[in-house]
């Protein structure tokens, strides 16, 4: 059996309609990949902004003002006044002398 021009017009439009179809859908899953990776970087976004506050929050709850308040209150300790601080004179280094 030949084909003839008719057949050969219907194989080339199916041949058309399949590269077609399977260009859209292409198109179409990389549309839904474009989406999903800019939903994902504005949740990244999101939690380097949470970690930033967390962190933030952490250097303020560790800061000397926050703790010494705390201490004072709770183990009703103080800051010692310059009255109260005594410097220590370190030893000298021994077999420094001279001989």
């Amino acid at each position: 059996m030949t084909f003839k021009g008719r057949h050969w017009v219907v194989i080339w439009l199916a041949g058309f309609l399949a590269v077609a179809t399977i260009v859209q859908l292409r198109q179409s899953a990389a549309l839904r990949s474009a989406r999903a990776v800019a939903q994902l970087r504005q949740q990244r976004t999101t939690l380097e902004s949470h970690q930033a506050e967390l962190e933030r929050r952490i250097r303020e709850a560790s800061s000397r003002q926050v703790l010494g308040t705390r201490a004072e209150r709770a183990l009703r300790l103080h800051f010692p006044a310059d009255s109260e601080q005594a410097l220590l004179p370190l030893a000298e280094p021994r077999g420094t002398g001279s001989r």
